[in-house]
């Protein structure tokens, strides 16, 4: 009779969705981005990925080894950074600048903050900012003449886009100049950008997937676009201008920031209203580092600065703590 009311220690409830499990499926929705990158910048955009993502990967490998912490193969998390901050670069960045990156975001934002679940903001993102400061002509410029149709050699090595080892103006750069862009090719992907940013209907393919494996939900995302589409309305100086509102919501790293690295567990408010006021501030931000400000992008300073204010976030928006009452003055 007491072996059947011995109770072992909680959780007795378990779920089958897991760290490793989700860091699968956010690999598997990148798929879809990463192979449009190399078919847009050839295989020096998948020489780009490898070297990030194993730099990711022996960092942490190597780190907990000197530091006698356990190893976590399989989870894959370091291999989603790695993935990340590579579909956030150009294609002709020097490769050690990118390994440099996979070593900063793992070994500086991730693992001297406790490892992963601990660190304060997206590692990925980070990585790319502190690139962006040490290397801005490395990190910031595009080569692009225009879309072509190569031989099987020549797109193999170069991909469908030529390459002319000048900056080359970015969509979001026209329209800060004042010109239109052509909407279907931003959609498609057929402009220059990083790696992974320049198609929508890639990011938008695994997005759908990380809906449908409920890994992620609309309401950062959502409320994330379509604040930053108001704001654009608003202060974007065009009116309702449908090519200047759509370019800029299609075009640099909106889509890809939205849904997935916006949406990042650790650096995301866990309530549902937290959520889209987390969302609302991100596209606000956004709006002001691309409209108001010098530069044409924003979204990674907009979400490290959004990551920052997650435990006020949390703390206002999060459920009272049961049986604790607020004083009331003079009593």
């Amino acid at each position: 009779m007491n072996d059947f009311y011995n109770v072992s220690a909680a959780p007795h409830i378990r779920s089958p969705i897991t760290t490793k499990s989700i860091m699968q499926d956010v690999v598997i929705a990148l798929i879809p981005a990463s192979l449009f990158g190399i078919f847009n910048f050839g295989l020096r955009a998948l020489l780009v990925i490898l070297a990030t993502v194993l730099s990711c990967v022996l960092t942490e490998y190597i780190y907990c080894r000197l530091m006698k912490k356990p190893v976590n193969p399989g989870d894959y998390s370091d291999v989603v950074t790695g993935l990340l901050l590579a579909l956030n670069l150009p294609v002709d960045i020097p490769i050690w600048i990118a390994v440099l990156g996979g070593v900063f975001a793992i070994l500086i934002v991730k693992m001297l903050f406790g490892g992963l679940g601990q660190n304060f903001m997206n590692p990925a993102l980070a990585a790319r900012v502190f690139l962006l400061i040490s290397f801005p002509t490395k990190v910031a410029s595009f080569a692009l003449d225009k879309v072509t149709s190569p031989g099987i050699k020549d797109f193999l090595r170069d991909g469908a886009l030529v390459l002319d080892g000048v900056s080359g103006a970015t969509p979001l750069g026209q329209l800060k100049a004042g010109e239109s862009v052509d909407l279907l090719k931003l959609f498609v992907g057929h402009v220059g950008g990083s790696i992974g940013e320049t198609s929508t209907l890639a990011l938008l393919i695994g997005a759908a997937y990380l809906l449908y494996r409920k890994v992620i939900s609309l309401r950062i995302p959502l409320s994330y676009i379509l604040s930053f589409a108001v704001f654009v309305l608003v202060f974007g100086g065009k009116g309702f201008d449908p090519n200047f509102i759509l370019g800029q919501v299609l075009g640099g790293g909106l889509i890809l920031g939205a849904f997935f690295m916006a949406t990042d567990y650790v650096t995301s408010p866990a309530t549902p209203k937290g959520q889209i006021l987390f969302g609302i501030f991100l596209g606000i931000m956004t709006g002001l580092f691309r409209i108001v400000g010098n530069g044409v992008e924003g979204v990674s300073y907009a979400i490290i600065l959004g990551n920052l204010l997650v435990p006020m976030i949390d703390n206002v928006t999060g459920p009272k703590t049961f049986g604790k009452e607020r004083v009331k003055d003079g009593k």
